[in-house]
C-alpha cells in the first residue's frame, strides 16, 4: 500500500482544497482519500469532505455512506467506531441485548458508534450488534445515573479524566475513546486507574483504541481498492 502526503499550506483557500480533491477523485491509482481534521483557519470542513468521491471515503464521512450506514449496508464502516466493534468482539465482550451507553455525539464517533450497534446484525456476526444504546451529551441531566446503566461505556467527549469511578458501573466494559494532552502527559476521558478498580474490562491511553482506529483505515482502503 502506498500513500502520498499532500502539506498543503495552512492559508490555501477552500477552493483551493477543494480542487486538491477533485485532482486524488480523478486519480485512478488514488483509492482512498484522508481529510486530516480540524482544518486552520476559516476553512469549512464540510464542503471538502462532500467533495471527495464516495468510492474514496475511507473515513466514512460522506454523507452518501453515512445514509448506507444508517441502514446497515455500509459500504465502508466508521474507522474509530469499528475498531471498538472488532475490539470489544475479540474480547469476546458481546454487545448484544447489552446496554450500552456512549459519552458524545461526534458525527467521527459517537454517532457512527450508535449506528452500528443499534443494527440487527454485522460483519461479526449478531453478537456484535443488537444493543440498547443511549447516547449522552453536555444537555444530559444526572449523567451518572445514566453511566451507572451501562453494561458497555464508551467515552468519546475529549474532557480529560472527565469519567470517574462512581460513574461506573461495577464489571462494565469501559472504552476509553479521548486523547488529551495534559502536564502529565496522553490521559484519556476516563480515569484510568480509579475505573481499573471497578471496571470488568477497560481500555488504556494511549494504545488502546487508536492502533485498531488506523487498522481499519487501512481495511477500508484495502475495501476500496477492491
Amino acid at each position: 500500500m502506498r500513500g502520498e502526503h499532500h502539506a498543503l499550506p495552512a492559508d490555501i483557500s477552500q477552493s483551493q482544497l477543494t480542487d486538491c480533491v477533485a485532482g486524488l477523485n480523478a486519480d485512478d491509482p488514488i483509492h482512498g482519500i484522508l481529510v486530516q481534521l480540524p482544518l486552520p483557519g476559516e476553512l469549512d470542513e464540510q464542503p471538502v469532505l462532500d467533495a471527495i468521491d464516495p468510492r474514496k471515503d475511507v473515513d466514512c464521512f460522506h454523507p452518501y455512506n453515512v445514509g448506507l450506514l444508517s441502514q446497515g449496508r455500509g459500504r465502508f464502516l466508521p474507522c474509530t467506531p469499528h475498531g471498538i466493534q472488532q475490539l470489544l468482539h475479540r474480547s469476546n465482550i458481546e454487545t448484544a441485548g447489552k446496554h450500552v451507553v456512549v459519552l458524545g455525539r461526534s458525527e467521527i464517533v459517537g454517532k457512527p458508534m450508535a449506528m452500528l450497534l443499534v443494527q440487527r446484525t454485522s460483519p461479526l456476526g449478531a453478537s456484535a450488534a443488537n444493543a440498547t444504546v443511549t447516547i449522552c451529551h453536555s444537555r444530559t441531566p444526572d449523567l451518572p445515573s445514566v453511566t451507572r446503566q451501562a453494561d458497555i461505556l464508551i467515552a468519546a467527549i475529549g474532557k480529560p479524566k472527565f469519567f470517574t469511578a462512581d460513574m461506573i458501573k461495577p464489571g462494565a466494559a469501559v472504552v476509553d475513546v479521548g486523547i488529551n494532552r495534559t502536564d502529565e502527559g496522553l490521559v484519556g476521558d476516563v480515569d484510568f486507574d480509579a475505573a481499573l478498580e471497578v471496571a470488568g474490562a477497560i481500555t488504556p491511553v494511549p494504545g488502546g483504541v487508536g492502533p485498531l482506529t488506523i487498522a481499519m483505515l487501512l481495511h477500508n482502503t484495502l475495501t476500496a481498492a477492491k
